[in-house]
This record gives C-alpha cells, sequence and structure tokens, in this order.
C-alpha cells in the first residue's frame, strides 16, 4: 500500500488559512502582552506590600519569603498562560477578551496559593 505524498506548501496554505493575517496575530501578541504586563504588576503589588509592610516591623522575614514564593508560583503559572512561543497567541488573545467582557477575571494570586497552609 503507497501512502500519497501531502506536498508541504499545501500544509502551510492550510495552516494560514487556519490563523489570521500577519496583522492580526501582531494585534494579537500585543493584547496578550499588555494583559501579562497589568498582571504582573498586580502581582507585584503584592510583594511591595509585604516588603513594606516587612519594614514596618509587622511582618518578619520568613512571612515576606513565603510571599515571594507565592508571587513566584504565580507569575510561573501567568507566564505559562501567556506564553506567545506557540501558535496559539491568538485563541489567548480572544480568551483573554472573553474574561474582559464577563467581567471575571483570573485570579492569579489565588491560583498559586498552596493546596495546604
Amino acid at each position: 500500500m503507497r501512502h500519497s505524498a501531502i506536498h508541504p506548501t499545501s500544509l502551510a496554505g492550510r495552516y494560514r488559512d487556519q490563523v489570521g493575517s500577519k496583522a492580526q496575530r501582531r494585534a494579537a501578541r500585543e493584547r496578550v502582552t499588555a494583559y501579562h504586563e497589568a498582571r504582573l504588576g498586580e502581582l507585584i503589588a503584592h510583594v511591595e506590600q509585604a516588603v513594606a509592610q516587612f519594614r514596618a516591623g509587622e511582618l518578619d522575614a520568613f512571612e515576606v519569603d513565603t510571599v515571594i514564593h507565592q508571587y513566584h508560583r504565580a507569575t510561573q503559572k501567568l507566564w505559562v498562560f501567556c506564553d506567545q512561543s506557540g501558535g496559539q497567541v491568538e485563541t489567548t488573545a480572544h480568551f483573554i477578551d472573553q474574561l474582559d467582557d464577563s467581567c471575571e477575571p483570573i485570579d492569579w494570586w489565588q491560583r498559586s496559593r498552596p493546596t495546604r497552609e
């Protein structure tokens, strides 16, 4: 039995039909980047608050370390969500748009909480 060969350019053409134009992909990357940066700012605020509380004597170094560790977990989850290395940037941008429309944002800080405390 002989397999029919698929010409590489026909596959590339089908792929291009499934994804948007170069301008659409660029716009999607910009939306994902803006979302990523905004969420990073929110997560950094948690660390800023913990450091301020430490300086005021309200938290000890270990409590601040716990906050920093949670920040690290949260940014890892956020990075995976916003990863633009694959071809899913348009899908991620569309999902972000749906989140904005539904007013139900993802709370990356809560998602990174340890399962046991």
